[in-house]
């Protein structure tokens, strides 16, 4: 295996605006100190079939028989296409997880959760229909065969202060730099400490599924490195240098981590160059919720279908160093 380090919304969703929703998402994990869960992992393998997991007569034959997928919205991947509304995680049928599964004959154990932050996967998660959600890390044991992790965006509000608040304010000042000045000085230093804690949560993983591959899937490229889309991403013209800048800033911190922690990563920002949200063929919705396809600001089907590929076409390598 890998070398390792030392083991060291339910009604909501559908009517609520773009710039709420993506603030409540961030608002759903809990900054504070994690309180240890004892609850036992959900879903259960037969929900794990039910969702497009493999039974377990057909892992067996896997190269990865058990696979638990951990992270927020951009794993479960609301609306791609069908989701439980009634389940605040926002769990799609079509989200990579359940796409690789289905291709590797996996048992998937998916508890990817919409608004997760890393202390979520040490400790109990609230969600939007108001129910607790134990910690991820109780789907990891010691025979789990494969560990993909995307997570890190919503850690420091990251993602509501590049969506919300960064829209927020170009409705304030749509020609100046808004989001730009409210953020000086602060936006290396919260990337730095992301990186810390996903390299941590890696650590974390390696620690309590010792056997396993673990995989950190990045995320996605959303402002256009050029050029701009105020239909779809409207933010003030000045404030597009600063948003490339966290957007890509955030996958560095990501490849980071995955570095620091000496486990794999898949560069979704690279991947996904040229299907930003402005994009002709853009592999993560704009501003506007579409229940048939994508959540606000999140991925449509073809930005997971080419995550899928990619851990697909990662996992069919040896592992590195091992």
């Amino acid at each position: 295996m890998t070398s390792r380090r030392s083991r060291t919304l339910r009604a909501a969703v559908s009517t609520a605006s773009a710039a709420l929703l993506l603030g409540g998402l961030a608002a759903c994990g809990d900054d504070a100190e994690p309180t240890a869960s004892t609850s036992s992992p959900s879903p259960t393998p037969s929900a794990a079939e039910e969702r497009g997991g493999s039974s377990r007569e057909g892992a067996r034959d896997s190269d990865y028989p058990t696979y638990v997928a951990l992270g927020d919205s951009y794993t479960s991947a609301p609306f791609v296409p069908e989701t439980d509304r009634g389940d605040g995680c926002l769990r799609s049928s079509g989200n990579y997880p359940s796409l690789v599964a289905e291709e590797l004959g996996s048992e998937l154990v998916d508890v990817s959760c919409a608004g997760a932050q890393t202390v979520s996967l040490v400790g109990a998660q609230q969600t939007f229909d108001g129910e607790t959600r134990p910690a991820q890390f109780d789907a990891l044991h010691g025979d789990t065969d494969l560990v993909t992790v995307g997570i890190g965006g919503n850690d420091l509000g990251l993602f509501s202060k590049l969506t919300a608040g960064c829209v927020g304010a170009a409705e304030q000042e749509a020609g100046g730099t808004p989001c730009t000045d409210a953020a000086t000085g602060t936006a290396t230093a919260d990337l730095d400490q992301i990186s810390e804690r996903v390299t941590s949560a890696l650590i974390g993983v390696q620690d309590r599924a010792p056997q396993a591959r673990v995989v950190l899937v990045g995320y996605p490229q959303l402002v256009p490195a050029e050029g701009s889309c105020p239909d779809l991403l409207p933010l003030a013209e000045g404030d597009l240098p600063f948003a490339r800048t966290v957007n890509r800033g955030l996958a560095d911190a990501l490849e980071n981590a995955a570095e620091a922690a000496e486990v794999e990563y898949v560069d979704t920002f690279a991947l996904s160059r040229g299907h930003d949200i402005c994009a002709d063929e853009p592999w993560v919705n704009g501003q506007v919720n579409d229940p048939e396809r994508a959540l606000a600001f999140h991925p449509f089907a073809a930005g997971q279908e080419a995550v899928a590929d990619e851990l697909l076409r990662l996992l069919a390598q040896p592992v590195p160093n091992a």
